[in-house]
This record gives C-alpha cells, structure tokens and sequence, in this order.
C-alpha cells in the first residue's frame, strides 16, 4: 500500500482540496484509494504524537499513537486499500505557532520526523503546497486576528520580513526529517481552486471533476476584521481605511517577500538540490509544447529577453 502525506501547507487552499477528497469519497475507493481526513486524524488517531508542556506527554501515550496508526494502516491494507491519502496540514505545525517565532514552520524537521516514525517511515510521498510569502502572512495574520489574535506590530512584521526563511529553507527540513518520501511541491498560484488537478498529480490516480466549487476557509477582508476586532473591544484603527483584502505589510517589505518566493521557486524550478520536485500545471506545459507554443515563446524570448520578471499574483 502507498502511503501519501498531504501535509498543507496553512493558507493554500487546503480545507477546500480536504473537502473535495471528502466528497468523492465513494468514486476513489472503487479505485482503492483511501483518504484520511481531519475527521480521523483529530478524532483521536494522533493524539499522543504531539509533545505538550508539563507531565502531561510521555513516551507512552506516543508509542500508543503509533501502535493506533499501525493497526488502522493494517486494516487498509486488509480491505484491498493500495493508495492511502493522509491530508492534515497540522503535521507541520500552525500558523498560530509561525506568528508567534516569526517563522515559516521553524519546527516542521521536527514533527514531520516524528509522524515519519509513527507511520513506521512508509510514507512515500508528501504533497506540499507553496504560495508567494506576502500572501502567505498576509492571509495567516488576517485569519489570525480574526480568530483572537492581536493586530501585529511593526516590529514583529519586520522580524517576519528580515527572517528570511523561505520554502527553501522549509523543505530542506522536510527532507532531513522525512528522507525516504519524495517530496512534491505545487504552487498555490498554479493549483488553488483544481482540486482534481491537485489530486491527479499529487497522487497519480483517477481524479473525479467536482461537483461542486468550493473556495473554504478564506482569509477575512478588512470588513470582517474591523467587527472582529469592535466584537472584542479592540481599536479598529489600527486597521487601514478601505475594502477588500488586508496586507500588513509596506510596499517596500512585501518587495522583499515576493524577491524571497521568486528565490524559492528559482531553486525548485533549478531542481532543489535533487530534495524535491516542482510540479507544473500540464495544460499550460502541453501548450508550451506544442508548435504554437514553441512559436510564442520563441516571438515573446525575442522580444522581452532584457525585461525582468515577477512572480505571478493571484487577483
């Protein structure tokens, strides 16, 4: 049985692929595909894997975990199961957990190391999605401070900015902790909102079309924060004037975030040192090419050869 970890990451449009792995459920078991969702893995499944302050973990309650895990991996396997999804983005750690060291999952070697051997290191594949850094925060502070959270400082958005680790840095971490698992990684700005593609080239199997367009859990626009925030007591000020969506950030930070993700996706695209592979989006790779393709790209290099690029934005 393959075993396949899609381990997020926060904020690329994971609840929505979660709910359409969810929806077909019924056509991916014809295939022998089993999906495990949020349903079963924080209904008890993991409890124990995580360490927690005070007397409170012991190796015990992980050795429990992992014996939970073998028994239900077993169980699959039983039932004719040959691929196993696992989607579960808190694997790698929390966005709470990020704001809070002004890092981009500082712990993710850790953990995913620990799940790795709960799973007894049969984890083949891990599915990764990225997403250009000043969404990324934008989106995980807005949803943040929607939930409770306090408006950031200044300071802290700087330590974000000044910090410097990327998705480079998150995957090489990945890799030392998972080295067995071939790693996939799919951008935000080419998958978000294809749920089947995302599964197709994530998994390898027959990806039904959805039923439904589902975009789940989107980060709060600044209406939405301005009641969070007057809900709570707090001073809606510190938010700007306006509609729309949020970003904390200054034209001069979210420069460097996006220099930061255009050198993630340099590296990836480079082949990541041989860590990890990035997947492209096929239609537009089959149109390249094709001989119109090749022929536009051979017009567009003529002509825009000295004009820099940037990476793509979603609207």
């Amino acid at each position: 049985m393959k075993i396949i970890a899609h381990i997020g990451a926060h904020r690329t449009s994971s609840t929505s692929f979660q709910a359409y792995l969810d929806e077909h459920r019924t056509e991916l078991a014809q295939d022998s595909v089993a999906v495990w969702g949020l349903e079963r893995t924080r209904k008890g499944l993991f409890a124990g894997l995580k360490p927690k302050p005070g007397p409170a973990y012991r190796k015990d309650a992980a050795n429990r975990a992992r014996g939970r895990i073998g028994m239900q991996l077993d169980k699959a396997e039983m039932n004719g199961v040959r691929t196993l999804l696992v989607s579960e983005e808190n694997m790698i750690g929390s966005t709470r957990a990020n704001l809070s060291a002004r890092q981009l999952y500082p712990a993710i070697g850790e953990q995913m190391a620990r799940y790795a051997w709960a799973f007894d290191q049969r984890i083949e594949r891990i599915i990764l999605s990225v997403r250009s850094h000043e969404f990324w925060w934008s989106s995980a502070i807005s949803y943040a401070v929607s939930r409770g959270a306090s408006v950031p400082s200044s300071s802290e958005l700087k330590d974000i900015v000044t910090n410097r680790r990327g998705w480079r840095d998150v995957i090489t971490d990945l890799h030392c902790a998972v080295p067995e698992a071939e790693i996939l990684v799919m951008p935000f700005e080419a998958f978000a909102g294809r749920p089947a593609l995302m599964l197709k080239c994530g998994a390898g199997c027959n990806a039904p079309e959805p039923r439904t367009v589902q975009w789940l859990n989107r980060s709060p626009e600044l209406a939405e924060l301005r009641r969070a925030l007057q809900a709570r007591g707090e001073n809606v000020d510190v938010l700007p004037h306006g509609q729309g969506r949020w970003s904390p950030f200054s034209d001069e930070q979210q420069a460097e975030l996006r220099e930061l993700y255009a050198d993630d996706l340099f590296w990836l695209t480079a082949g990541a040192d041989g860590l990890a592979k990035l997947m492209k989006d096929p239609l537009k790779e089959t149109w390249r090419n094709s001989q119109a393709g090749r022929a536009y790209e051979n017009d567009r290099g003529h002509s825009n050869d000295g004009q820099q690029r940037q990476v793509a934005r979603p609207g």
